[in-house]
């Protein structure tokens, strides 16, 4: 099993953590190197940054919203970081959320699996330098009865095939990821429910297009924080947990709640969405489980956390990402190495 982090949102005011932070990862030999965008920091411009002064870890967008580019944009800035950066990106795409995509950039929320095919087939034929046509319901190349042609990309990625993931929660989204992607990227993974909650649609995807998950990146995001105190390390990510479980998106509509619903905390959930959409976020917080906190970060003493590494490698992860906590550099720092000394330990190294 390899090791990533996830550097998150950029703009909070720790840029220059977050780059040491990657660049200590680099020095340490984790395998790849993630950021976020939202509707704040893109992630193109953070992983250039962080490519340009990184050595051998490999960048990759988790993610690039769909909604937000074209998906022809999309594949010109693939080859282009893939180009400066030696071959060293990753390209994670993801539909967002309802709030996002038609709040921020406009863009009817409707059909999300259909639209990610097709943005999927037109970035690949796009950067396998054809000359780029496309008749889909989404998207039509080039626009019939205009002075439109089909063109192709006039930059050379350093790689034939880049490697590209699908941020999936849903169970039809799982599925359609193994079947049309490099790997999964994935979030609030609990190793006693990841068989059913995830692995089992992916390799159901895998199967409907004739292959198995050999090659297939599964690749979870955990935050991890060191120390002994487990339940004072874990109300940590009361806030973090709550803000995904109850105001990540409508009440009807909140792919996070629902996940947590399927690893059976349905009248958790709706306690923790009930108080956090009627504005008592700290209510929500504590209305939190210890346990699914605990199942869905990293924490503890490296031994614990070794052992929990095992429990992930077991349940089919292959690249298990870090997010690791601290109020300083020095404590990320920490929690960085002490993630690679518990792969050690695990016997995963």
């Amino acid at each position: 099993m390899r090791l990533g982090i996830n550097l998150g949102y950029w703009g909070a005011g720790m840029d220059g953590d977050n780059l040491a932070v990657a660049q200590e990862a680099d020095r340490l030999g984790y395998d790849v190197c993630w950021a976020a965008e939202a509707y704040g920091s893109d992630a193109p411009t953070v992983l250039t940054w962080v490519a340009a002064q990184t050595e051998s870890i490999d960048v990759g967008s988790a993610i690039m919203q769909i909604p937000a580019r074209q998906p022809a944009m999309t594949a010109m800035t693939a080859a282009t970081l893939d180009s400066l950066s030696g071959g060293r990106f990753r390209l994670g795409l993801g539909v967002s959320g309802p709030q996002v995509s038609e709040g921020w950039y406009g863009v009817k929320f409707d059909k999300p699996l259909a639209r990610t095919r097709e943005y999927v087939e037109i970035v690949r034929k796009a950067m396998t330098r054809e000359r780029l046509s496309y008749e889909g319901q989404h998207w039509t190349l080039p626009l019939p009865d205009g002075p439109g042609k089909p063109i192709k990309l006039t930059v050379h990625p350093q790689r034939e095939h880049i490697p590209l993931y699908i941020a999936a929660i849903g169970p039809k989204n799982l599925e359609q990821t193994g079947e049309i992607a490099d790997g999964a990227l994935l979030i609030f993974p609990s190793a006693d429910h990841l068989e059913e909650t995830a692995v089992k649609h992916l390799r159901a995807g895998r199967e409907k297009a004739g292959k198995t998950m050999e090659g297939f990146d599964v690749c979870p995001t955990l935050p991890l924080a060191v120390g002994d105190d487990v339940n004072g390390l874990a109300d940590m990510f009361r806030p973090y947990t709550a803000l995904y479980v109850g105001g990540m998106g409508s009440r009807k509509q909140n792919f996070y709640n629902q996940l947590a619903q399927r690893m059976g905390y349905e009248k958790e959930a709706a306690e923790i969405q009930d108080k956090y959409l009627s504005g008592d976020k700290s209510g929500a917080a504590a209305a939190v489980p210890h346990q699914l906190i605990d199942q869905t970060t990293l924490l503890g003493p490296v031994e614990r956390i070794a052992d929990r590494m095992q429990a992930y490698a077991a349940a089919g992860v292959t690249t298990l990402t870090l997010a690791p906590a601290g109020f300083t550099l020095d404590e990320r720092i920490a929690a960085l190495r002490a993630g690679t000394d518990a792969l050690e330990s695990s016997g995963l190294a």
